[in-house]
């Protein structure tokens, strides 16, 4: 086993914490005592493998059935082509309207921020989205910000990845800027995985950052089990509630992950109680490589039955499945 990979000091920054995650899979597996041949080689070359050491160090060690290590694990699962799982299961491309720009819906369009994320999550229905092509330099940047000047039907922008808040305070403020020159723009919503997985990305600067604009901002964390949920997550999500924005979670329902009604009722208990309000609970969107993630729309209509008898209906999230063909999200 590797001697090299050391837990780096509490006292760095949430950029070089981002820039100290694990890389490899074998060091994650050294990391927890696990043998290396759990992961696949193949599936992490084709899908590059990325973790931050505070999400890791929620990972129970010596445990290969650890959920969230499922998440992230590159297994041979992966490789097999599935019918029906495609390179783009939601309609991102079809609905594109301008260089990571897509108004699929009405009312608000979705812009691919930055094409980095802090997490590789293994699900991911954008792994194979071309973010190179849809890179926002100046020029890309122009041609979105003229075609929402266009649209005055767009009320909320929503951001997201990648994951917008791997961009740095400044970039990020010079966006929220330039989006905020729209008039008719009312919202800003952010997706965003860095306050469960780098939760010291929540600092001053991005506060500051957020609360600088004229339009009404609420973040949408993506976690899919309690045990995601610390003392450190709680403190980032109570910034953001103190700067006055709503957060919201939405999550994937996942095969040997999340997909028994007593860990989906834990985790909107948890929810609650760190301040954050359950929103959506999804359907696996079907991209090629996360087959062995789906969880049969049957079964997940009765888990979401069960968690309709034991909770109160504030924190029972909409079930739903993005379909690539329909302006809206289909409830289930």
């Amino acid at each position: 086993m590797s001697s090299i990979i050391t837990q780096p000091p509490s006292c760095l920054s949430w950029q070089q914490e981002l820039a100290c995650s694990f890389s490899d899979p074998e060091h994650l597996l050294d990391h927890l005592g696990l043998e290396r041949k759990l992961c696949n080689r193949r599936a992490s070359a084709s899908f590059a493998f990325r973790v931050p050491r505070p999400f890791a160090a929620l990972m129970r060690r010596g445990d290969p059935q650890d959920p969230l290590l499922l998440q992230v694990l590159p297994l041979g699962e992966e490789n097999a082509e599935t019918p029906g799982f495609l390179s783009d299961p939601v309609g991102d491309r079809q609905a594109q309207v301008a260089p990571g720009l897509i108004h699929k819906y009405q009312g608000r369009a979705l812009l691919i921020a930055t094409g980095a994320c802090a997490v590789h999550c293994r699900y991911c229905f954008r792994r194979e989205y071309p973010y190179h092509d849809n890179q926002l330099t100046g020029g890309r940047l122009q041609t979105v910000l003229m075609y929402l000047h266009n649209e005055p039907s767009i009320q909320e922008i929503i951001l997201s990845g990648g994951d917008p808040l791997v961009m740095s305070d400044s970039k990020l403020d010079t966006l929220i800027a330039a989006l905020a020159d729209v008039p008719h723009l009312r919202r800003l919503r952010i997706h965003s995985r860095l306050p469960v997985v780098l939760p010291s990305r929540v600092d001053g600067g991005l506060i500051e950052t957020l609360t600088a604009s004229r339009l009404q901002t609420l973040m949408v964390v993506h976690i899919n089990h309690a045990n995601e949920i610390d003392d450190d997550v709680r403190v980032a999500i109570e910034r953001l509630k103190g700067a006055g924005l709503l957060v919201l979670n939405q999550s994937t329902l996942l095969a040997g992950i999340n997909d028994d009604l007593d860990t989906l009722t834990e985790l909107q208990e948890q929810l609650f109680e760190a301040g954050i309000l359950p929103y959506y609970l999804h359907l696996l969107d079907r991209a090629q490589g996360t087959a062995h993630f789906e969880v049969p729309e049957s079964s997940a209509k009765a888990l979401h039955e069960g968690l309709r008898r034991r909770l109160p209906g504030y924190l029972v999230p909409r079930l739903a499945r993005d379909n690539p063909h329909t302006p809206y999200k289909t409830l289930l």
